[in-house]
């Protein structure tokens, strides 16, 4: 009878124990959730059994049932941000409360190594100004993120092993640099929580992050998981699928603003526009996987950096090029130029000391665009068109804001002849009186280009101009010519 008895009580503590709710780690104490929309909430427990859901900020509750795997899903209306502490509590006969939550605005922080990379900087690379950005940490409490580990799955994940983490002088370290940034001048201009979702991983490809069906319609990527190891055995980091399924998708579920985007290098040398065409490709997915619309979608373009081992050679130039069209047929984005933000002996260093810019860039563009800062400058200047003069070419800016800076000895700037060999060239700005379109222009030539067909401005995997427009933005990279070389 008392062993009877004993098997009686452990299997009703086991009802017991699978009677709980279970929630994905992303949701969880200290979590942001972003203000006034919708949002998702999720989880698990016994097929067919009701949940329902409770929330601080108002009486109303939610009520759904699990399905036959034991999913759920609701969605709660969130109040306008602010930095009064919420709770959450599910409850399906045993109730769980999760704590601190805020209400503010939520971005994905995504890509390779470069937005992987961390306030404290990685090995051999450090970030610009750390010890200053530890001090003023505590100002910036407001500020919270969560990391997806950067794991390797063959079959798409719903959940990770991750938690939300406040802005601290202890725990800023560990926030993605960029992503930091970002939130730190967003949190200035704003004044409301900011939460970063890190779902990233360095050495990644753009095909890292595409889906089977996407990889199987639009590449030649191996889709088995065997097969992938084996193509990639040697740099994991280059595998297709893998990475999109154990790093990205446990994100998908939860209510976002936008993504931030930092990628590129291991894609150097793709062939044509394949680059820009996998990017239009993975931002589709991505907003069709999210299912919020068209959400912003903001991204970097890469730094100068000696690929191939050449600083003059054009593959991280070509690759650069890619990032510009896609930026142009990727609706609702916006591309950030860091031409200027590498050091002259950098050429050798892949992760740049200067992030606090980029991250800011990327928060000039979305506080422009999304948040009402009209005033705000946040398009770095480009190419618009050109004009042979005598042995001179004359050029126009756009996004310049009535600023091509300096005035004098402008760097960076090559022309060529019909014999396609690139000269460094001499610019500076042109005005004569007459009003005339081309009255007010950069001028650019070559004592050794008589009859110049083409320019280039920092067309090579290193090379660093000093041309920029009112709002001391960089000018995009670019070349008038499509030749190989």
């Amino acid at each position: 009878m008392k062993k009877i008895l004993t098997i009686l009580v452990l299997s009703a503590l086991t009802l017991s124990a699978q009677a709980k709710v279970k929630l994905p780690h992303l949701i969880g104490d200290n979590m942001v959730l972003q203000q006034q929309t919708d949002a998702r909430l999720w989880g698990w427990a016994q097929p067919g059994k009701t949940v329902k859901v409770s929330v601080s900020w108002t009486n109303e509750v939610v009520s759904t049932k699990a399905d036959k795997n034991g999913e759920w899903l609701v969605k709660v209306k969130t109040p306008k941000a602010s930095y009064e502490p919420l709770s959450i509590t599910f409850d399906d006969g045993e109730p769980l409360t999760i704590k601190n939550v805020v209400a503010g605005e939520v971005w994905v922080c995504a890509g390779q190594s470069n937005m992987e990379m961390p306030v404290k900087g990685f090995w051999m690379c450090p970030v610009k100004d750390y010890n200053q950005v530890v001090i003023d940490a505590a100002n910036h409490q407001g500020v919270r993120s969560v990391k997806i580990p950067s794991v390797m799955r063959a079959e798409p994940q719903k959940d990770a092993q991750c938690e939300w983490r406040q802005c601290s002088p202890k725990t800023v370290g560990e926030f993605s640099a960029t992503g930091y940034f970002f939130a730190r001048t967003m949190h200035q201009a704003l004044n409301i929580p900011i939460g970063l979702i890190e779902a990233n991983k360095g050495g990644t490809r753009v095909e890292s992050w595409l889906t089977k069906e996407n990889l199987k319609k639009f590449t030649s990527d191996p889709t088995d998981s065997v097969e992938i190891c084996k193509k990639w055995e040697k740099y994991d980091y280059h595998r297709s699928l893998l990475w999109g399924n154990g790093t990205f998708n446990p994100i998908l579920n939860f209510t976002v603003k936008g993504i931030l985007y930092y990628q590129g290098c291991s894609n150097v040398g793709d062939p044509g526009d394949q680059y820009s065409e996998r990017m239009k490709l993975l931002v589709e997915q991505w907003r069709s996987q999210f299912g919020l619309g068209e959400i912003p979608f903001y991204f970097v373009q890469i730094a100068p950096y000696e690929y191939d081992g050449d600083v003059n050679a054009i593959s991280g130039a070509l690759l650069r090029e890619q990032q510009y069209k896609a930026s142009k047929i990727i609706p609702n984005s916006s591309l950030i130029c860091i031409n200027d933000l590498v050091y002259p002996y950098e050429f050798t260093q892949i992760h740049p000391t200067q992030k606090q810019q980029v991250g800011e860039r990327l928060a000039y563009t979305a506080l422009n665009r999304d948040y009402g800062f009209e005033g705000l400058m946040y398009q770095s200047p480009s190419f618009k068109d050109m004009q042979v003069k005598g042995d001179a070419i004359m050029i126009h800016l756009e996004d310049n804001y009535h600023t091509d800076a300096p005035f004098e000895d402008m760097q960076g700037f090559e022309i060529a002849g019909e014999d396609k060999v690139f000269h460094p060239a001499t610019a500076r700005h042109f005005w004569q009186e007459g009003g005339g379109y081309w009255d007010e222009a950069i001028i650019i030539s070559s004592p050794e280009v008589k009859n110049p067909v083409a320019v280039r401005y920092c067309f090579k995997n290193f090379q660093i101009g000093n041309v920029k427009n009112g709002g001391n933005l960089p000018l995009f990279p670019f070349r008038t010519d499509n030749w190989e070389k």
